[in-house]
């Protein structure tokens, strides 16, 4: 869906869910400006029981002027009602009529939908996906720096302080946004209240400690999600805690905070195993969260996550490539099937010695030019550092430029300047030409793996059974894990040689 599909309608009206949070108060917000600036009148409300009385929200809606109302009475029938950072029919925004509805969220789609629609569940808020379809329209958020100061608060708080955030979007809104920072720290430090304090205090009291995995599991009763982060940081500060899950259960979800000082156990990871198949969860290395959906666990909540957080532990072995010599027992030889890829010399872009971030669908990558420093673009988008000798052995040059599109565009920005360019528009098409070849096998079932690269020993790589772990014919400290879904659009048995 597009914005301008919704300027059809005269009569509007902006719905958030009930008792609403800094990011559903940012999207409603920015959604009025835009139809203000389209020179359509609309009316931002939220319903329910109870009226906010949040102190760090009410400042928020006072110092930048949202013109939210509180409603629990709607008697009229919009032509247009557009329900954000929730949808329509749910258990946590009250039912309005109207003749036509439309729903922008970020959570998991929930039911039918209606024709009007835009739902990313990827994005960390619905702030980010509300800007996001601002930009499609031309509009620049910062022109009004309380809408992007709005937007920017709306992101940081549903991110826990922006330590949960998983897609580059989130991280393209934080780069581009102009704000008050003084106010944004302001109302951060006014977020939790007494109540929330004694909250934090008689949940730590109440922890449960895993030795073996290092582990501390915390519930706490329901509060701002923030709070969560709060908790699991504390906790994180005791001796023998390297991983922390702080927690809340509520009728409508599980929201969870991840907290890790484990380079072995990255919180993203964590986050994204316990919530697999019964919500959500991302973030950073060393903070994330999530939430699951009540009626999809069958058990106990502490005991799934504590049941979770061992056998997360136990399924996988950890390879240091640098001080590993794999086994070539039950491997194949294998070259790359020709294939056009993107190349780009990072000198095009910034010259030597340049401190540059690079970001991708997968992260940032935070690196310094140097003279013959490659980016390799592949077949899905995925983005990886490559030696010039090692591109000149590997692959040919067809001296053309690379085109393609894909669900995340590449970028590159200079840390010093905070200049940003698109990585593709610098590219040149280039193809495999065979000459590496790899020994690599596919993993096992059950058979699930953390690889540390030769050139990175703080970050792993994880594989699981049906991809591929390989090691290059040249090297044998090479290691890599290769996608299960790619090795055969990659790779093909090697050719036989003969001497």
């Amino acid at each position: 869906m597009r914005l301008n599909e919704l300027l059809n309608f005269d009569n509007i009206v902006i719905q958030c869910h009930d008792n609403p949070d800094a990011d559903a108060l940012s999207s409603g917000f920015a959604l009025w400006y835009y139809f203000q600036k389209n020179g359509k009148e609309a009316r931002f409300i939220y319903r329910g029981t109870r009226k906010l009385t949040k102190y760090n929200l009410l400042m928020m809606i006072e110092r930048l002027n949202i013109p939210v109302e509180y409603d629990p009475e709607l008697t009229t029938t919009p032509d247009l009602l557009v329900t954000v950072d929730c949808q329509y029919g749910q258990s946590n925004v009250t039912d309005t009529e109207a003749t036509t509805i439309a729903v922008i969220d970020h959570h998991q789609k929930s039911g039918n939908t209606p024709e009007l629609t835009e739902i990313r569940s990827n994005l960390g808020s619905c702030a980010t996906l509300i800007w996001d379809m601002m930009r499609t329209e031309g509009i620049d958020v910062n022109e009004n720096t309380e809408v992007a100061t709005a937007l920017y608060y709306g992101l940081y708080t549903d991110t826990n302080k922006l330590t949960e955030i998983n897609h580059p979007l989130d991280r393209d809104l934080i780069d581009a946004l102009v704000t008050d920072t003084d106010l944004i720290r302001e109302m951060s430090n006014s977020n939790i209240s007494l109540d929330e304090l004694k909250i934090t205090g008689k949940a730590i009291l109440g922890y449960n400690y895993y030795e073996k995995n290092k582990c501390m599991l915390i519930e706490a009763e329901e509060c701002d999600p923030t709070i969560l982060g709060v908790i699991s940081d504390f906790a994180l500060e005791a001796e023998k805690v390297n991983i922390c899950i702080a927690y809340y259960r509520s009728p409508l979800e599980i929201k969870f905070s991840v907290r890790s000082c484990s380079k072995e156990a990255q919180a993203n990871e964590i986050a994204t195993f316990i919530s697999d198949g019964i919500g959500g969860g991302g973030g950073h290395m060393f903070k994330a969260g999530g939430i699951i959906f009540p009626e999809k666990v069958k058990e106990d909540i502490q005991e799934y996550i504590s049941k979770k957080i061992s056998e997360y532990f136990d399924r996988y072995q950890i390879i240091y490539a640098k001080n590993t010599t794999l086994s070539k027992i039950g491997m194949d030889k294998f070259e790359k099937i020709p294939q056009e890829v993107g190349a780009v010399k990072l000198t095009k872009i910034f010259p030597i010695n340049t401190p540059v971030e690079i970001r991708t669908l997968e992260g940032d990558i935070d690196i310094v030019i140097e003279a013959d420093d490659y980016l390799m673009i592949g077949i899905e988008g995925e983005i990886y550092p490559i030696k010039e000798a090692k591109l000149r052995t590997s692959y040919l040059d067809f001296g053309r430029e690379y085109s393609r599109t894909f669900e995340y565009s590449p970028t590159i920005k200079n840390i010093l300047t905070k200049e940003k360019k698109t990585v593709i528009e610098y590219a040149n098409a280039v193809v495999g030409i065979g000459r590496t070849k790899i020994f690599a096998r596919p993993l096992k079932e059950k058979e699930y793996v953390k690889l540390f690269t030769a050139w990175d020993d703080d970050k792993y790589y994880s594989g699981k059974p049906g991809d591929y772990i390989a090691v290059r014919e040249d090297d044998p400290h090479d290691i890599y894990v290769i996608s299960g879904e790619l090795f055969e659009r990659l790779y093909k048995p090697a050719k036989k040689t003969f001497r």
